[in-house]
């Protein structure tokens, strides 16, 4: 298959956030490199990674000028030195922390590259290899979760959130879920037992009421600042867990003495792309139930709201107010 030298590609010029992303069409198309394949992107999903990237919030992030997006499913049109088992014409999903995804052609490295489910577009595949893992971890190796136990989960409504409810519901827990007034419905469609109001006062005293006094036996944190803190309230004293996946607003300060004499819970904080390299055992049994639970239809594939390349730095923006629900998508 003979490939263009060059491509359409949304790239971060600044690090002033979506706003300076730029759309160019001469971006050169990459070469997979050892390890690595190089696919024909049909369907970028957008996470909330991209906007901290953009702001230069995210550590260890790429530095502008850069081709934006961490995540894309596509075709295989290429593979580099090494790479057995993944063929040119076969559909995959992967993610690669140095971005990409935003452009007609992305390479990924082979060894986190996920076929597409039989049956399914590409895009509905979007969040199998970012948002469902890092649910799933939450809820599993690191949270404990088990039938019986209350879980409260910050931001249901987006995608990470919306399989985080699922599965919850599916190991037996108790659902508390969070989200903004205008997505209520949507939560309450996935199964949640009880949604409150992400953005109200004393969303820790509400927890504290639905469960008798006691608090949650499990917080799936992502929001941050002053949220961090409501949620390490909600927990149940000495045994209640909550694990930290995201800062989407902003950092938090906790003490020392704040866990020794106000919280005292247990604190974890989760980065997938960590997980994937110091703990591989552990992210092959998640990725590993991961696909059981798609076996028994308890994760099912979903249409992603879908924006064109072009609105990539609507769609970031859209992210990063709060004002979607479920996946986000951008087509090339």
């Amino acid at each position: 298959m003979s490939l263009s030298a060059t491509m359409r590609a949304l790239r971060q010029t600044s690090l002033d956030g979506p706003r300076d992303l730029r759309l160019v069409t001469d971006a050169p198309v990459p070469s997979p490199g050892p390890g690595e394949v190089l696919i024909r992107v049909t369907a970028a999903g957008v996470n909330f990674v991209d906007v901290s990237q953009a702001h230069g919030t995210f550590a260890g992030g790429p530095q502008p000028p850069y081709v934006a997006g961490i995540e894309g499913a596509g075709e295989v049109v290429a593979v580099g030195e090494g790479v057995t088992g993944l063929e040119p014409g076969v559909h995959v999903i992967g993610a690669g922390i140095g971005g990409g995804a935003f452009a007609e052609y992305m390479a990924l490295p082979a060894a986190g590259a996920v076929p597409v489910p039989e049956g399914w577009a590409d895009e509905q595949a979007l969040g199998l290899v970012v948002s469902w893992p890092t649910a799933l971890a939450a809820l599993k190796p690191l949270g404990g979760i088990a039938a019986g136990q209350t879980v409260l989960i910050h931001a249901a409504a987006g995608g990470t959130g919306q399989a985080a409810v699922a599965m919850a519901k599916h190991y037996g827990a108790t659902v508390i879920a969070a989200a903004s007034r205008s997505k209520h419905d949507v939560v309450r469609a996935l199964g949640a037992d009880h949604v409150v109001d992400s953005r109200g006062d004393g969303l820790a005293d509400e927890v504290l009421r639905l469960t008798g006094g006691t608090g949650a036996d499990l917080v799936l944190e992502s929001v941050g600042g002053a949220t961090l803190g409501e949620s390490l309230a909600a927990a149940k004293r000495v045994t209640g867990r909550v694990i930290v996946y995201g800062l989407a607003a902003g950092e938090a300060a906790i003490t020392n003495w704040d866990l020794v004499y106000r919280h005292q819970v247990h604190l974890v904080g989760l980065n997938i792309g960590v997980l994937i390299q110091a703990a591989p055992q552990v992210f092959g049994e998640v990725m590993g139930e991961l696909f059981r639970l798609l076996a028994a239809g308890v994760l099912r594939p979903t249409r992603p709201t879908a924006y064109d390349l072009a609105d990539g730095p609507k769609a970031l923006a859209d992210l990063e107010a709060r004002a979607t629900t479920g996946k986000l998508a951008l087509l090339p």
